[in-house]
């Protein structure tokens, strides 16, 4: 597959800039090698940080977001209409797979709930956006937990008229929400898009960095661009912009981060097929080496690591 260059400074046109394909029978994005200005992959990126303007939201009023139905509705929706009034948190993920973002999501659910923002005085949502197919938003829903709507922007368009960019590096330390190390989340996003079969590629674009942005009586008057893959604003942050900040926010349990798919389900042990010491957990094994033996060993070495931290939580 051909890379195109760009110099730096040139701002990317269309998919085929960003190193991106279309098939024309699937109509999925597929992603290849990184493309656009050297900025994007610097560990010194700096994006800025200014709310957009009411000329710039009117150009992103009429752009379509999508359901898990695959309906659409304009991105205008979440904040005028039937939300005039009220004050919504928006927030842009990066692709469906990413096991940074999933931290993120659980932990500000584990924090914020739909039933805390009912007891403030003005009425308060919370929107979450990602730039996949809409077919992975019920997986993306159940895997994190999370009881706030998901959209999908699988064309990016708002992505890039609200100015998040793109970029793969990590930052210089792991942030407060993420409660899992490097190399299980790793995994756990690899096992997540192989076991997805023909859903592998509509995750979204591997690069996408995404934000928050808090909108008010029709504008944004607070907003975060991510700078690189591990910086959502904290959720202390986003607790204070809510108008949340007079409470402790909630400590979430690490062992909160299993759901009920995909890796997740098959790691997610009790206590007393633990201390029974069954031998069914090997199914875990077998199913990845269906995957590859060599995947197979790495997933042994993370379902450990899960055990000796419920371990720890427990004493």
């Amino acid at each position: 597959m051909a890379v195109q260059t760009m110099t730096m400074g040139e701002e990317p046109k269309g998919l085929a800039s960003r190193g991106w394909t279309t098939s024309a029978q699937s109509k999925t994005e597929v992603p290849s090698a990184p493309s656009g200005p050297q900025g994007d992959f610097d560990a010194s990126l700096k994006v800025s940080q200014k709310s957009p303007t009411q000329a710039e939201l009117s150009k992103v009023a009429e752009l379509p977001l999508l359901t898990a139905q695959n309906e659409s509705i304009p991105f205008k929706g979440l904040y005028t209409g039937e939300r005039e009034g009220r004050r919504v948190m928006v927030i842009f993920l990066r692709h469906f797979f990413c096991g940074n973002c999933q931290e993120y999501l659980r932990t500000l659910c584990s924090s914020i709930t739909p039933e805390s923002l009912l007891v403030l005085p003005t009425p308060t949502e919370v929107v979450v956006i990602g730039c996949g197919q809409p077919e992975l938003i019920p997986f993306y829903a159940e895997t994190t937990s999370c009881t706030f709507p998901i959209y999908a922007d699988p064309t990016r368009k708002l992505y890039d008229e609200l100015a998040m960019t793109h970029a793969m590096n990590m930052g210089q330390k792991p942030p407060a929400y993420i409660q899992k190390s490097l190399f299980s989340l790793i995994v756990q996003s690899l096992y997540q898009a192989i076991s997805s079969g023909r859903r592998l590629l509509s995750g979204g674009h591997f690069w996408q960095l995404g934000g928050e942005f808090l909108f008010e009586n029709g504008e944004v008057t607070w907003c975060h661009r991510m700078q690189h893959t591990r910086d959502h604003a904290e959720v202390p942050e986003i607790r204070q912009q809510l108008g949340l900040d007079d409470e402790q926010p909630p400590r979430r349990k690490r062992w909160s981060g299993l759901g009920n798919t995909g890796l997740v389900r098959k790691l997610s042990l009790s206590r007393s097929r633990e201390r029974s010491g069954s031998r069914k957990r090997n199914s875990l094994a077998l199913s990845v080496r269906d995957v590859s033996s060599k995947e197979g060993s790495v997933m042994e070495k993370v379902k450990e690591e899960q055990v000796k931290e419920a371990e720890a939580d427990q004493k």
